[in-house]
């Protein structure tokens, strides 16, 4: 039986433990979208996960949707990054990047004044967005790309993956989920194409295809990695048939040796997204959403995956690894400091302590 504190190689990044830390967002940059000191030391605490995986980061300032996010396209935040990495690295773990470009998920208010506000069509983003403020407002219509521009948008992805690297990270995870820029290509509804990357499944997988094969080609397949959530709903998307979308894209970027696929596992309605994975995927699976670890075990023990990740519990719990090995209660997150804090303020954010303190 697979034992969750056991190694695993997914692509060429070696795990101490099958245990990750999935992406989240925490509203932490500092004023040129760079990561903080407080940033630093929120990996650090977290580094005994087998791998961390980091909040969304910005591609490019058109890819920015929300207030303090960080980037990964000027000198600053590849600095910041390079102080992150080398956090982690310190306490032997292992991180990789997680690139964001969100499209139409975005309000005016959260970017740069010159920033562009695009998606495959000019169709807006239905759910508001929040402000600087926190307080959510109405998104903007974007500008559908024309055909000829999808090439330059796929190299600001592969600039921001070369950075990753030469700031010191393990890899980069595309973002193909939570209905942002990939996301968009590929739901039928957000995407009204008639060129050849829209219309069927295979023109609307085209997008994101050619992002993966771009970075592969870049920092190599086996540093790269994507995540997906079939049939989500969030920030407007309705997929006329996502287990075909699914199966398309994963059939087409199965052979390009990537180093994992990283699903968030929602229930959907005629098919059961895991499966439909393993099915088109032979590649490594690491299994997210509302897992326990009596829930992760199970998976890891029946072959469902090659790691599993938690995203919600690494927020109160830096040590979540050490919890689990000692079979030791969860500390709760207080759900009002999420987003709040600013600069290098702390609170509810690396102030949790380790369950040794």
């Amino acid at each position: 039986m697979t034992d969750i504190f056991s190694p695993v190689t997914l692509g060429d990044i070696v795990l101490a433990n099958r245990i990750v830390m999935a992406p989240m967002t925490r509203d932490r940059a500092g004023p040129q979208d760079e990561p903080t000191a407080a940033m630093v030391e929120y990996y650090r605490q977290r580094a005994s996960a087998g791998l961390i995986v980091t909040e969304g980061t910005q591609p490019s300032p058109a890819g920015k949707g929300y207030w303090r996010t960080p980037g990964i396209h000027n000198e600053a935040q590849v600095e910041g990054w390079r102080q992150v990495a080398d956090a982690v690295h310190g306490e032997g773990g292992r991180i990789v990047m997680q690139l964001m470009h969100v499209g139409r998920a975005s309000v005016r208010a959260n970017k740069a004044p010159d920033a562009d506000t695009v998606a495959p069509s000019a169709i807006a983003c239905p759910d508001p967005i929040p402000g600087p403020d926190g307080v959510p407002q109405p998104t903007e219509i974007p500008r559908a790309l024309e055909g000829d521009e999808i090439a330059g948008v796929v190299a600001e992805y592969v600039a921001a993956a070369r950075n990753a690297m030469a700031a010191g990270l393990d890899g980069v995870e595309l973002h193909c989920a939570s209905g942002y820029l990939p996301m968009q290509f590929l739901s039928s509804n957000s995407n009204q194409r008639t060129d050849r990357y829209g219309g069927s499944a295979e023109n609307r997988v085209r997008f994101v295809v050619e992002i993966l094969e771009a970075l592969a080609a870049a920092i190599g397949a086996g540093r790269v990695g994507f995540r997906i959530c079939p049939g989500v709903g969030f920030n407007g998307m309705a997929d006329a048939d996502p287990a075909e979308t699914y199966r398309t894209l994963l059939q087409a970027v199965d052979g390009l040796g990537l180093g994992y696929v990283h699903l968030i596992h929602i229930p959907n309605k005629g098919f059961d997204a895991l499966d439909l994975v393993r099915a088109n995927w032979r590649g490594s699976v690491i299994e997210n959403c509302g897992l326990t670890l009596d829930k992760a075990r199970a998976v890891l023990a029946e072959g469902k995956a090659e790691a599993v990740s938690f995203g919600y519990a690494y927020i109160a719990n830096p040590d979540l690894v050490e919890r689990f090995r000692a079979g030791a209660p969860l500390a709760h997150a207080n759900r009002e400091t999420f987003y709040t804090g600013q600069g290098d303020d702390h609170r509810g954010y690396t102030d949790y302590p380790a369950l040794n303190a």
